[in-house]
């Protein structure tokens, strides 16, 4: 497995990252387990939850993933420094006042996640998503004073536009805090515009690791999906209107090139296709995958050796360009 350095940081983490959504929501823990343990098997040692991970799941009081993560560590006698451990802070934990990236949130949220973790840090500790009712200073000095204490080693973010992403790298700069050194955005080939009209060249410029979540589109990049069939009843209302989306002419001529470029590689699925156009571009550290069990994971881990060429690239950029 090809380990890259993460942004300007001293991390060096594997090409694919074990996300962990689906772990007590699709994937009981058992399968969460199996999952976690053949990937580490396979040498990922990069691995993103968020203490909210699955709220929306009936039951789940969140924090369901940070646990299998840290009961797995333990009952595998995993070494804590073999991994890169990523989670994240900002949504509803608890009571309708327990959210956002208040000092007194992240620092209430930070405890609860080491605890599930079963851990004394965390390698990457990102805001979720902005908070626009606190004050980017507090959010950032807060930050700053878990990596003094040794509970945080660096801290990223998600979900953010160009123009925060900005303020709090300036904001950085002038009060001497810790600054955000990864980007979590929204990046696949059908959801291109987001992070590519701006974001890309912010962190281009200030070296910022990026690692997209939803590489494949909520699964419409692996193929399942065709032109002339419905889509399948999804757990998540949400999802099935995301995946409703991405129904158009210009989209299934991009998966009918998808699956051209893979067979033309030598016989890889369209899903491989997907995360090689993502370890392909020199600007990407390292897509999210989300396998619900071991056949997805196996699939997903197929395109670790895969690379396209410029040609290739070229392709899937003019079929998914809008």
């Amino acid at each position: 497995m090809e380990i890259r350095k993460l942004g300007k940081t001293d991390l060096e983490v594997s090409i694919l990252c074990m996300g962990t959504m689906q772990f007590g929501w699709t994937a009981d823990e058992a399968t969460s387990f199996e999952v976690l343990s053949a990937s580490y098997e396979a040498g990922i040692n990069f691995i993103d939850t968020a203490d909210i991970y699955s709220t929306w799941v009936e039951g789940n009081p969140g924090g369901v993933a940070e646990q299998i993560i840290g009961k797995w560590m333990q009952k595998h006698s995993i070494p804590r420094d073999q991994l890169v451990l990523a989670t994240k802070v900002r949504g509803q934990m608890g009571g309708e006042d327990s959210q956002g990236l208040s000092r007194n949130h992240i620092f209430k949220s930070v405890e609860g996640s080491l605890k599930r973790l079963n851990t004394d840090y965390i390698d990457l500790y990102q805001s979720h998503w902005y908070d626009e009712n606190i004050p980017i200073d507090e959010t950032l000095q807060a930050y700053t004073e878990l990596i003094e204490q040794g509970k945080v080693r660096y801290i990223g973010c998600s979900n953010y536009p160009a123009w925060r992403l900005m303020q709090s790298l300036w904001a950085a700069d002038q009060l001497g805090t810790a600054r955000y050194d990864t980007l979590q955005p929204h990046y696949n080939l059908v959801h291109r515009k987001e992070f590519e009209r701006e974001l890309a060249d912010v962190c281009r410029e200030y070296q910022i690791g990026v690692i997209p979540y939803s590489p494949l589109a909520g699964g419409f990049l692996t193929g399942k999906y065709r032109k002339d069939f419905p889509i399948p009843q999804r757990s998540r209302g949400q999802s099935s209107q995301r995946i409703q989306g991405y129904y158009s002419d210009q989209n299934w001529a991009l998966l009918d090139e998808m699956e051209r470029i893979g067979v033309q590689k030598g016989g890889y699925s369209v899903s491989q296709v997907a995360l090689a156009w993502q370890l392909s571009n020199p600007l990407i550290t390292s897509p999210i995958i989300g396998p619900k069990d071991i056949a997805q994971f196996e699939d997903n881990l197929g395109a670790a050796e895969l690379r396209l060429d410029e040609d290739e690239m070229n392709r899937l950029n003019d079929f998914s360009a809008n």
